[in-house]
């Protein structure tokens, strides 16, 4: 048998592993989403409420404030916009996910194993761990940020609505494309910058304590590589993303559903420090923190369905644990 006729009576895993690892993750990673998306609608309305720059610029006096908690806030767009509206933004959120989780995962598999040389069955510093996840998560955030960005818009779409204010978009596509005719295609990467430090944050703590907790369990417990180390190890990670990365969340979602002019320039932020900012001396520093209960809730299930089953496919599809 030649070279050629050999490589391809390989598996695919084995013929194309990058490209095998990336459609698996991104299998995964839609799954987790249209299982946890509610509870993300939830966290990007609380994190708009009471926005100090709103409130300043005008658009919002003598609005009061519709929603108040995670649980008041979800029902009410259940009861006000109607239950399926708790998916509204889906579509771009799956999106997202096929693009920013299929290459983060990659990523991080590339730099953990060839360029910071880990070595099986032996402990992995964490600082290596460290610097993969941030490198990994920010990668593929900057490639999902247009994604991410018609995402929050739409999700955003349902309190126009009730406000009086007319729908900005039709669907995801037409979202794409009035984004692209009126800002270029660097109005599809509004917020990238906040998007991107949020991303770096959300790995650290995501895929950077799922490694490190699954491999310290795995060579210092009596636990083997199964779905009680998967879910031990998510359950970690989930709580460390979810305190590291809510805050540039926050500034995130604002950035991104900001009114912007015809250059595309926001009016509310000049930049995410200035959001940052602005928000620590309009609201205090804990308005950081909007939306970190259903942020933590929906990272939690979301890390767990993601890592279960990421874990389970690999392992049908003959590849390797992570």
């Amino acid at each position: 048998m030649s070279p050629a006729e050999e490589e391809r009576s390989l598996p695919l895993p084995e013929r194309w592993p990058r490209a095998s690892k990336f459609a698996l993750s991104a299998c995964a990673a839609a799954v987790a989403e249209l299982v946890t998306f509610p509870l993300d609608l939830t966290k990007t309305r609380l994190q708009i409420q009471g926005e100090a720059a709103v409130r300043r610029d005008g658009a919002a006096a003598g609005r009061a404030v519709p929603y108040r908690g995670m649980l008041r806030t979800a029902a009410g767009i259940a009861q006000e916009e109607g239950v399926w509206k708790l998916w509204q933004g889906a579509t771009p959120a799956v999106y997202r996910h096929l693009v920013y989780t299929g290459v983060r995962m990659v990523t991080y598999e590339h730099l953990r194993d060839s360029v910071l040389g880990r070595v099986e069955e032996e402990s992995f510093p964490l600082w290596k761990s460290v610097v993969g996840g941030m490198s990994a998560g920010a990668i593929g955030q900057f490639f999902a940020s247009p994604t991410d960005l018609v995402k929050v818009q739409m999700q955003m779409e349902g309190k126009r609505k009730l406000e009086g204010k007319p729908l900005r978009f039709r669907g995801v596509h037409h979202a794409f494309l009035k984004i692209l005719s009126e800002g270029g295609v660097r109005g599809l990467w509004a917020g990238w910058v906040p998007n991107v430090q949020r991303a770096a944050l959300v790995n650290m703590g995501d895929l950077t304590t799922y490694d490190s907790v699954k491999q310290f369990l795995l060579l210092n417990t009596t636990l083997v590589d199964n779905s009680v180390t998967h879910t031990v190890s998510s359950a970690c990670s989930g709580l460390v993303a979810a305190v590291l990365g809510t805050p540039a969340d926050v500034v995130k979602t604002r950035i991104m559903n900001q009114p912007r002019d015809k250059q595309g320039r926001g009016q509310l932020y000049k930049s995410s420090m200035n959001c940052l900012i602005q928000t620590v001396q309009g609201e205090g520093f804990m308005s950081l923190y909007k939306g970190f209960i259903p942020t933590w809730m929906r990272m939690a299930p979301w890390s767990l369905v993601f890592w279960l089953t990421y874990e389970q496919i690999r392992r049908v599809c003959g590849v390797t644990s992570f």
